[in-house]
Formats: C-alpha cells, structure tokens, sequence
C-alpha cells in the first residue's frame, strides 16, 4: 500500500489528491456514480455547500512568459460535503453539471479515509484509462497533421 502522508505524517500526500482531484474533474457524471457505487459507498455526504454555478476569470500569457491577461469567463461548478465521520471533500469543475460535482466533492472526502483510498483509485481507474486514450487519439490527429519545414526540399538545388 502507497504512502499517502507527508513527512509530517499527518496531511494527506498532495499530489496524490490533486490526480484524484483532477480525475473527478474529467469524469462524466456516470463514471463518479459508478465509481461510488463500485467503492460501496453507503454514507450520505451532508452539504457543507451545496453545489452552485458561477463565473471565474480565465487568465492567459502572450508567449507563455508575458503580462498575464484576462482571457474570458468560464462557467464552474463547485461542491463542498462532509461525510459522517468527518472527512470533508470539495470539487470544482468546468460546467453547470451539480450533480456531477456532489458526486465529486463526495469520492475526494471518501478517498481521505485510509483505508478507502486504494478502493478510490482503482474506482477511477477506468476514467484515467479513457482519457489518456482520448489523449493518445488527439495526438495521433495532430501528428497527422504536423509539417517539418526542415526536411522539405529547398529548390536551389
């Protein structure tokens, strides 16, 4: 079994519940109620907020070194909820889907249990499979597409 504590030994390992985290995010709400349902969830979160819509900035860089600027406004769902022994879990993600980010804020508070985080992950599995295929796809498409100006002839010849 993995650590999941900092050297302090107390906080949750970070990066490890930032990929949980992130996974949520990229989940379809189907896939966080079958990861629930597959890790046997039976406790019923309590709302600590109980999910709603809003508008965040987006910031952007000319160059990716340059002055920040502001980009547009995007539409995120957030949730916050705390399960009966105590473990609290948030989500936000992009979109209006509050289900979705109930059932997400629910799966980060169940993987703060120890002893649930191994079920947690391996429930996500299946999501985490599909998107890297999903990403593999993308760069085949792109690949497909790519010119090397350095390998073309010049003419002069």
């Amino acid at each position: 079994m993995p650590d999941h504590t900092s050297s302090l030994g107390a906080a949750p390992d970070l990066a490890a519940r930032r990929a949980v985290m992130a996974l949520c995010g990229e989940a379809r709400a189907e896939e966080l109620r079958a990861a629930l349902a597959e890790i046997g969830a039976a406790d019923e979160p309590e709302d600590l907020r109980a999910p709603e819509t809003g508008l965040v900035m987006t910031r952007g860089r000319i160059g990716g070194d340059g002055r920040p600027f502001n980009l547009g406004e995007a539409t995120v769902t957030r949730a916050a909820v705390r399960l009966p022994g105590g473990e609290t879990g948030f989500a936000y993600h992009l979109g209006r889907d509050r289900a979705k980010a109930r059932l997400a804020a629910t799966l980060d508070a169940f993987w703060q249990r120890p002893e649930r985080r191994e079920a947690v992950e391996a429930a996500l599995a299946p999501v985490a499979a599909r998107r890297a295929e999903e990403r593999a796809a993308e760069a085949r498409r792109i690949a497909a597409t790519r010119v090397n100006f350095f390998t073309m002839a010049r003419g002069e010849d």
